[in-house]
């Protein structure tokens, strides 16, 4: 029998030594064109996106896998206590007090691997490349990088269309609605502008497929009336929201705020989800062990959450200089920050940018660094870092990729990174 660390070491193992390409690059054109209802799509895809794809997959081991479920378990267990709510308030925008009964469409749970575990980094709460990356795991070949070992990806449980519309039909209902949503609008600012705008094709036309009308539309495009929220004289049911606009607060954003206030649009994820889920202050909770035990978690899920969330606190003028003299073990985001935007780490750290994060508000995050994969592009041997992401709702996990990188933080912009499958090592 394996030991643990065994385990671990024999996924890493094979982060280093495969040199497989998994990707089938011609199954994923087809795969795009088809999920999206257009010949072309896939092609015109990968000619824009050159690095959202990767070629090789990442190795995870089902111990690894159970841990980070745990995990997400843990935090959606503490996030429903009064406590740990009410204190999440306190800091929240006065929009976000308002719950409406949605738990959130496609939230994301950010991890970095080591020998300890897998820990978290961060709560998304509109996490994007779902919808990409469920299509990416069914155009893999099986990987044999050492003789007579064969692993197949880990692809979604379900047809994954099927779970994203069950998921809209749950949050319609969970805000006391019967049936289902008639018309669903994918909001987000100048969507055909967005990086990820192929995504929100993806999403639209899964919904379609499935009896569902939708429409991508800026948020400026919205109008309000009594009878709710409409754009073009079409009546929206259920608004998908992208906006990174939190709180809604932006002058473009005001007749979204306004509607959902009053409650006549479903919208999700919502400000009251952010702000319970993924503010990044909340993180300071999550790893608050004594707060956590008062709350009235169990002691289970308080262990998990120990052994799993980098100690966390926010940044304040109080506590200014000892994070500044211990800057290089620690890493710096925003607390409503997203897209790794603003987020920097402490051993780079200048006395210009320092200020601006005295000024600003901040959470400063006990530094855990990122595993690695070892891959072959364009006949050189590239050593990126590995971030894995969950995918979940109401905290049930609907699928777990991985991206691969270089640099400070995430990006799509890395030759022979992007996008990733899982690939579970068996015990």
């Amino acid at each position: 029998m394996k030991t643990g660390l065994e385990i671990l070491q024999a996924a890493r193992h094979a982060n280093t030594a495969c040199s497989c390409i998994t990707l089938d690059q011609e199954m994923l054109v087809e795969m795009l064109d088809e999920n999206a209802s257009s010949e072309g799509f896939g092609v015109s895809l990968v000619a824009s996106h050159p690095y959202l794809f990767a070629n090789s997959p990442v190795f995870i081991s089902l111990e690894t896998i159970a841990a980070m479920k745990a995990v997400v378990e843990a935090v959606e267990a503490a996030s429903a206590l009064p406590l740990f709510r009410a204190t999440a308030l306190q800091w929240a925008p006065a929009v976000a007090a308002a719950n409406f009964g949605p738990a959130g469409a496609l939230m994301g749970y950010d991890f970095h691997l080591t020998e300890s575990g897998p820990f978290l980094i961060e709560v998304n709460t509109n996490a994007g490349g779902a919808f990409l990356n469920a299509i990416l795991a069914k155009a893999q070949r099986a990987c044999c990088f050492e003789e007579g070992l064969t692993i197949d990806p880990v692809r979604p449980t379900q047809d994954f269309d099927l779970e994203i519309v069950a998921m809209f039909e749950s949050e319609w209902k969970r805000q006391g609605r019967c049936g289902r949503p008639a018309v669903i609008a994918i909001v987000d600012d100048e969507p055909e502008n967005q990086h990820l705008y192929p995504e929100l094709l993806l999403a639209k036309a899964a919904l379609e497929e499935h009896g569902i009308a939708a429409i991508i539309a800026d948020p400026k495009m919205l109008v309000g009336s009594d009878e709710g929220l409409s754009i073009d004289g079409v009546h929206i049911d259920l608004v998908y929201n992208r906006l990174v606009d939190f709180g809604l607060d932006e002058p473009g954003h005001r007749t979204l705020r306004d509607v959902y206030l009053q409650e006549k649009v479903v919208v999700t994820p919502n400000p009251h989800v952010h702000a319970v889920f993924a503010d990044k202050r909340n993180l300071s909770l999550l790893s608050d062990t004594s707060l956590l035990v008062q709350a009235g978690l169990t002691p289970d899920e308080v262990k998990t959450l120990k052994s799993a969330v980098p100690t966390t606190v926010l940044v304040t003028g109080d506590n200014s200089d000892a994070l500044w003299a211990d800057r290089r073990n620690l890493f710096f985001k925003p607390a409503r920050g997203y897209g790794s935007k603003a987020a920097y780490r402490g051993a780079k750290l200048t006395k210009k940018v320092w200020s601006q994060i005295i000024s600003g508000s901040y959470i400063a995050q006990t530094y855990t660094p990122p595993s690695f994969r070892r891959v072959e592009c364009e006949g050189k041997t590239l050593e990126l870092k590995i971030d894995v992401r969950l995918y979940t709702y109401d905290g049930n996990v609907l699928l777990i990729a991985a991206r691969l990188y270089q640099g400070q933080t995430t990006n799509m912009r890395t030759p022979g990174g992007g996008f990733a499958p899982v690939l579970e090592t068996p015990s």
